[in-house]
């Protein structure tokens, strides 16, 4: 298998200054990528700023032979995106590669949690990956290639005590991912998402001391380098953590079809362990296939032909 190489390709990295997004940049700008730090320099909730964390990256990369260069944007402001996106243009004149990495946490049990938190949060993950992606994307479409990674959560895909914030926003990535990856496939632009589990300055208090070298961000990198290479593949939820890779999937249950008289709540409540059964479930390709097979269950209850 040849060598994945990054050389001529400009990627931005959000969250860069520390953790995950450090060791993506690094790993990047290692195999031959031009790398746009990015890191607002916050806290772990989101409060104070510094550029100190993401300027130490850049002289990392500069150290071992790299190009790359620093800025300061809150991904959540729609204008400060706008100016990275140029300073990058003018800088290295296309982007390849988009990384969506930067994340806060604001942990608190839904009920005890304000509202404002709750936005916050979501506006730093969800509405700061879009904002990134959003400004890339004419970039991508003009140049006919584009690699796009969103970062999810097994908060979002499975859940998470307290975090209810970030556990939605994690989880919306993987909408995000579905429709764009759909909309950027003509013009050579895949998209995919990373589910990481790592000791880093946001989950430190999570894990046992002894599971923080196992866990480490350069653990997982490796799956990211090849979620954005040449040969990367499109639509694909890959949890990574500890040197282990998997992938994430969302099947749909061949479910029952209630017709007339007999669709009421209460044959859904009798017949609940046949509309749950996995045997036969299967993937949908879109939001509309899930539509057709609706359609024709509904139609072969009826004893109709759907010419579909």
């Amino acid at each position: 298998m040849s060598e994945i190489r990054f050389d001529g390709r400009v990627a931005i990295v959000t969250g860069a200054g520390v953790g995950l997004g450090r060791s993506h940049a690094l790993g990047l700008a290692a195999r031959g990528a031009k790398v746009v730090v990015n890191d607002l320099g916050v806290s772990r909730d989101g409060t104070g700023s510094t550029s100190a964390a993401s300027e130490a990256v850049v002289a990392e990369i500069k150290a071992m032979g790299g190009e790359a260069i620093a800025h300061g944007c809150d991904v959540s402001d729609e204008d400060g995106v706008n100016h990275m996106i140029a300073q990058t243009m003018n800088a290295w004149g296309r982007i390849d590669i988009c990384v969506n990495n930067a994340g806060i946490l604001m942990d608190k049990t839904f009920a005890k949690m304000e509202m404002s938190a709750f936005r916050k949060v979501v506006d730093v993950h969800l509405i700061g990956s879009a904002n990134v992606a959003h400004a890339c994307w004419p970039i991508m479409r003009e140049q006919q290639y584009g690699r796009v990674v969103f970062t999810a959560s097994s908060s979002g895909l499975y859940g998470n005590f307290g975090q209810a914030n970030y556990g939605a926003a994690k989880a919306a990535m993987m909408g995000l991912m579905n429709v764009l990856h759909m909309e950027g496939a003509r013009d050579n632009i895949r998209v995919n998402t990373l589910a990481p589990t790592a000791v880093t300055r946001m989950t430190e208090e999570l894990f046992p001391p002894e599971a923080a070298e196992m866990l480490a961000p350069e653990t997982i990198s490796p799956g990211l380098l090849y979620l954005v290479s040449e040969d990367a593949p499109s639509q694909v939820i890959m949890g990574a953590g500890g040197g282990s890779f998997a992938q994430t999937r969302v099947y749909e249950t061949q479910g029952i079809t209630l017709t007339g008289v007999e669709n009421t709540p209460e044959e859904v409540a009798a017949k609940f362990d046949q509309i749950t059964d996995p045997i036969n479930q299967q993937e949908m390709a879109d939001a509309f296939s899930q539509t057709k097979k609706y359609a024709l269950n509904a139609a072969k209850a009826r004893g109709l032909k759907l010419d579909w």
